[in-house]
């Protein structure tokens, strides 16, 4: 639907945007649409953090296009197991959809009695977004940059300790990972969230941690944190001088956050693709894409195929990470 509109003139802006959003609306009519019930965006975490402030920005222009009211519904706790079940055995009538992390990936691997099949009972709808993490340490700690850093870790193996939000979250994964490659004994402490992380980090508990730059922006700002590398393949532009963590001395690393959008299963085809149409559209917006970038984000709108995609090969890659090295996802 979305592709006919490419041959208007941009003279007829207005008119275009007008008929996008009327025939996105129909696209989800017999979906309870009468009956006035929103759309709701489940949400895996409590307000505050990058899925939920990613799925805020989102959420105007998603409801603009489809003539629809949208919520944004946090549904946090069991590393994001309990909004995944919601959805998972929901309605699938379009009107409840996962706003995914990492974590639905990981899961898996770190859990085998999920209350829920992650690659049968959900249909991907759009792949959003990805964003790379910021190692980030208190002031004291020694180093300028990653590789000074771990410098010192070497000279002094088990001294320091990174924080994370849980054991098997993607930044503990990310991290014990770079342990490997750099050969360095840093002791991990798992915490309930990235929040507490942080606040570890400010209190000199633990010396550093991993988190998307969007949480950590205001500390780097103010000088209460020091950004040491990037896990992304390029650097962030707010952030020109802090290298990556392959520009460290270690190519071929990258560790991603990522946010899917996720329908039951059984969601009808012609359901699925308007809402895939709608999230493209919104992700593509000026104004939403240029906030989301502003926090870091790098703005994918790909369908629901590559979501479905992406989600298995992070699980691949994981999960052979974690066999490869006989690590243990209990804390």
């Amino acid at each position: 639907m979305i592709g006919t509109f490419h041959y208007f003139q941009p003279l007829r802006g207005g008119i275009l945007k007008l008929g996008a959003a009327c025939l996105l609306a129909a696209g989800l009519a017999g979906t309870a649409h009468a009956d006035g019930v929103p759309i709701k965006l489940v949400v895996p975490f409590a307000p505050g953090g990058s899925t939920d402030i990613a799925s805020r920005i989102i959420q105007p222009k998603l409801a603009a296009l489809l003539g629809r009211t949208v919520i944004v519904e946090n549904k946090p706790g069991a590393a994001t197991q309990i909004a995944s079940q919601y959805v998972a055995r929901s309605k699938p009538d379009g009107n409840t959809l996962l706003v995914s992390f990492d974590s639905h990936s990981i899961n898996p691997i770190v859990r085998h009695d999920l209350p829920y099949d992650t690659f049968k009972d959900f249909r991907g709808i759009a792949l959003a977004l990805r964003f790379p993490l910021v190692i980030a340490a208190s002031p004291s700690t020694p180093g300028k940059d990653l590789k000074a850093f771990l410098q010192a870790a070497r000279e002094h193996p088990g001294k320091y300790s990174y924080a994370s939000t849980g054991t098997g979250s993607l930044n503990y994964l990310s991290i014990e990972d770079l342990k490997r490659r750099a050969k360095v004994d840093i002791l991990h402490v798992p915490f309930g969230g990235g929040g507490a992380a942080v606040q570890a980090v400010l209190g000199n508990v633990v010396n550093l941690t991993t988190l998307s730059y969007a949480a950590l922006k205001a500390h780097i700002a103010s000088g209460a944190v020091k950004a040491l590398a990037v896990t992304g393949d390029k650097r962030l532009a707010d952030l020109p001088n802090t290298p990556t963590v392959a520009e460290s001395g270690f190519p071929g690393y990258n560790a991603y956050s990522w946010i899917g959008i996720f329908a039951p299963s059984g969601t009808p085809d012609g359901v699925a693709k308007t809402l895939t149409q709608a999230f493209q559209q919104a992700l593509s917006d000026k104004e939403v894409k240029g906030k989301l970038e502003d926090l870091g984000f790098e703005v994918m709108a790909e369908d629901g195929a590559s979501a479905d995609r992406y989600a298995l090969e992070q699980f691949q890659r994981w999960n052979t990470f974690v066999k490869e090295n006989g690590i243990s996802l209990t804390n």
